[in-house]
């Protein structure tokens, strides 16, 4: 008697879905699929849905090998930052991601510590991976390399203005923001008001100086260089700041710091010196980062949204690649009142 006959127990593998077929069932193009998927495709936002739906229906799985060989693009976006943990700068690129993600974009991200040489590297390194484009978040790289680099592949950069071929910049009104703060401690009474500045190699830095100087001319106010202390835009820095200034016995009723995370530290070193904020010393910041709200007190701060820089600097950088004109902007700053300042 003779064996029954087996069958394989293996099941045929499933048909490949290809992006033809994406095309097909969606109803448009197999270039139109690809430019969709590619961030790239100015149409209408029917076709993106029908797109969609297809490729869900379908179980359609991109290849980003075929379509960087498609396309003559890899999918990559190159941002510089200045470091990693900045709180400020991290949310930024929280943002960049997360517009670069939903475009199909990967960022790759290398910090330039502040420093013009360590930039050109970290520049040097992401075009040797073949990015799409460049997000250069401030930094210190010069202006005229900025605009040779705009000519060679699609750049945004922050904390600049700026204007060339294949180059969009983003500069948020830090003279204002400024001019805010300092104007909100004038208006409370504060006279004598002490200023903590940022590094004084940083664009932002110098503005926030300049807002800080036009608001006490504005109200009549004499200028005191021994009330500008030097910081860099850290916590010691801003302790150590208010430390020198406490010793040097130059009356004072309140604080300005270029940002957060140096008011975080003023406040330290007025706490340790027996001072309250704010019943004895105002304090006003700059960013209103995460922790602004939460500190003890609360600190009043100017509004600067890293998220928002984030995300404009991306879909400024995905219409440079699409070939579109960039339309970012920053909103203007806005004074964030808590419970750090008082009338003198």
């Amino acid at each position: 008697m003779s064996a029954p006959s087996m069958k394989s127990s293996k099941t045929r593998p499933a048909t490949k879905v290809t992006l033809g077929m994406v095309a097909e069932h969606s109803g448009v193009s197999p270039s139109t699929v690809s430019r969709i998927l590619n961030g790239t495709a100015v149409v209408s936002q029917e076709k993106k849905d029908a797109v969609d739906r297809a490729i869900a229906e379908l179980g359609f799985v991109p290849n980003p090998i075929a379509r960087v060989l498609a396309g003559g693009r890899s999918l990559s976006v190159g941002v510089v930052t200045q470091a990693i943990d900045s709180p400020y700068y991290g949310v930024a690129l929280r943002g960049i991601e997360e517009v670069l993600d939903a475009a199909g974009y990967v960022p790759l991200f290398a910090s330039g510590h502040w420093n013009a040489k360590e930039e050109q590297r970290c520049i040097d390194t992401l075009r040797a991976r073949r990015v799409d484009g460049l997000i250069v978040l401030t930094g210190r790289l010069s202006d005229e390399a900025l605009r040779k680099l705009g000519k060679e592949l699609p750049v945004v950069v922050t904390g600049r203005n700026l204007k060339a071929s294949g180059l969009y910049s983003l500069n948020f009104n830090d003279f204002e923001g400024a001019r805010l703060a300092t104007h909100h401690l004038l208006s409370q009474g504060h006279r004598k008001i002490a200023f903590i500045s940022g590094d004084p190699v940083h664009p932002d830095a110098q503005e926030r100086l300049r807002g800080y100087r036009a608001a006490l001319e504005a109200a009549g106010v004499k200028y005191k260089p021994a009330l500008v202390l030097p910081g860099m835009f850290h916590e010691e820095s801003g302790l150590m700041a208010v430390e020198r200034l406490i010793d040097s016995r130059e009356p004072f009723t309140a604080i300005f710091a270029a940002n957060d995370q140096m008011a975080f530290g003023a406040s330290l070193a007025l706490y340790r010196r027996g001072l309250r904020v704010p019943d004895d010393v105002s304090i006003v910041g700059f960013d209103d980062l995460a922790g602004a709200a939460h500190s003890i007190p609360p600190l009043t701060t100017i509004h600067q949204a890293g998220l928002e820089l984030g995300r404009c600097a991306a879909q400024a950088l995905l219409d440079l690649l699409a070939d579109r004109k960039p339309t970012a902007q920053l909103p203007e700053p806005r004074l964030i009142i808590r419970s750090s300042t008082r009338g003198a």
